[in-house]
């Protein structure tokens, strides 16, 4: 068995010592692929030192977040799209609309997501989408955009039903992270009505650390504890949870 999470910060974490125990931890729990997504020009170094360090376990991203698109934000995307050259880049992300901070940027964010839209479509990649109480907004731009070159993952999805269809019915996966394992989240019957062949796992650490870690750091080796959740819901071993899962993974990010 062996799992991926398809959204990690692990390069948050700088101090050599304790990030080489979260690694350890995560290949003791069979967390083996580790999808890195980029947020700012600065978390750039970050990934691609942990690329070299682990070079068959994490795979890079390239984006800006969209709470980090603020005034001169086309010099920062210009500077992010230049970046990827001569790397290896398996999605565009974490790119999308974020109006719970701040709704006064929705013009700015909705022009930033377009434009890495199209980055996306012109090297083939898929889209790695962060939304927060935004979901009217992101599908907008999705909808203006769709094509057999848009795909991707919602991630860390926490929507109703419809959202979900919808999301599927446009050719995206949803990213199930801590939250699935929340009691009062009512993420578990969401997904009771919808297929394994939809989702992929994360962990979006260092944050909404799953059950039994809820309030404190994330990590990716947590991950287990997800799958396990997702296990329960669908009444099959966490095995098959892993193996359906990742090989999901594989046909979004081809590899």
């Amino acid at each position: 068995m062996f799992l991926t999470d398809t959204h990690t910060h692990l390069y948050y974490e700088t101090d050599e010592e304790k990030q080489a125990l979260l690694f350890q931890r995560c290949f003791e729990n069979k967390i083996d692929r580790l999808f890195l997504p980029n947020v700012d020009i600065s978390s750039i170094a970050k990934i691609d030192d942990l690329v070299r360090k682990y070079p068959d376990n994490c795979f890079a991203m390239a984006g800006l977040h969209p709470c980090e698109v603020k005034e001169g934000y086309a010099e920062v995307l210009a500077e992010i799209h230049k970046s990827i050259e001569g790397r290896r880049i398996y999605a565009i992300g974490e790119i999308g609309i974020d109006l719970y901070w701040d709704k006064t940027t929705l013009g700015i964010q909705q022009d930033a997501f377009a434009e890495q839209i199209r980055w996306a479509k012109e090297l083939k990649l898929p889209i790695v989408i962060h939304c927060r109480e935004a979901f009217d907004e992101v599908f907008e731009v999705l909808e203006s955009e769709k094509g057999d070159d848009l795909r991707g993952i919602l991630h860390c999805f926490t929507g109703n039903l419809e959202q979900a269809e919808r999301t599927i019915d446009l050719g995206f996966y949803l990213g199930i992270g801590g939250v699935v394992t929340y009691k009062k989240a009512g993420l578990d019957e969401v997904l009771s009505h919808l297929s394994l062949e939809s989702l992929v796992l994360e962990t979006d650490s260092p944050y909404l650390a799953p059950v039994p870690y809820r309030g404190k750091p994330n990590e990716s080796s947590y991950l287990i504890h997800i799958a396990q959740k997702v296990a329960d819901i669908y009444h099959i071993p966490v095995e098959k949870v892993a193996e359906v899962t990742t090989a999901n993974s594989i046909k979004i990010f081809n590899v």
